[in-house]
């Protein structure tokens, strides 16, 4: 394996980045932390044209959700990039990368419901409206090419979803009914799309990068 270290960094940044990110994160140890740090920096390194601003675009990191977490729904790895995109500069940079990947692959449930929250608030408001929930229930929903009005099957879901979780009754879905309505059913975690690798591919993931580092 090439002994380039990520971002052409001297070996004491190497180490000291390291290290800063294994205290920030406190999911993974070092030496995984590591093998992240390699990870990203081969996907930076596969899209040269990122080099630049040390960090990958929306377009190449949906890529890698789709391809290594089976993420598919554009309207909702859109979001998760911005999520994961801390600073809102349209990279996500490798201290985002290893942030947000402690979340969605090691995470407590109480940090993968504020994850989950704020990639379903589509406009940043505290709320996920009954207008976002549509957006983002007919976009992950197969279409049946039978169905002669779909966005009435829609419409159904998004009520179901509010008698579940909105608890204060005001027509929208807050944190705190977010939080209190998966605490009472974890699977409404992911209630308008899929924005977590399921277990198989975050198991197949975790092993291909630190066994691939492990000798490193």
């Amino acid at each position: 394996m090439s002994r380039i270290r990520p971002l052409d960094m001297s070996r004491k940044q190497y180490q000291q980045l390291a290290d800063t990110l294994c205290k920030l994160t406190k999911r993974f140890n070092r030496h995984e932390v590591q093998c992240l740090m390699k990870v990203f920096s081969t996907l930076v390194a596969t899209f040269p044209e990122q080099r630049i601003a040390v960090g990958l675009d929306r377009n190449k990191f949906r890529n890698v959700l789709h391809t290594t977490f089976g993420l598919t729904d554009d309207m909702i790895t859109d979001r998760v990039f911005r999520v994961f995109d801390r600073d809102n500069d349209s990279f996500v940079n490798m201290r985002e990368w290893i942030e947000g990947l402690s979340i969605i692959l090691r995470g407590t449930l109480d940090e993968k419901i504020k994850f989950c929250f704020e990639v379903f608030d589509l406009n940043g408001d505290g709320f996920i409206s009954r207008e976002e929930m549509f957006h983002m229930l007919k976009s992950s929903l197969i279409k049946q090419p039978t169905e002669e009005d779909p966005d009435e099957g829609v419409k159904d879901l998004v009520e179901i979803a509010l008698k579940k979780m909105d608890y204060d009754h005001d027509n929208k879905v807050s944190y705190a009914d977010f939080e209190k309505a998966v605490k009472v059913d974890n699977l409404l975690l992911e209630a308008f799309g899929s924005c977590l690798p399921d277990s198989k591919s975050a198991l197949a993931f975790e092993e291909q990068a630190f066994k691939k580092n492990k000798d490193d």
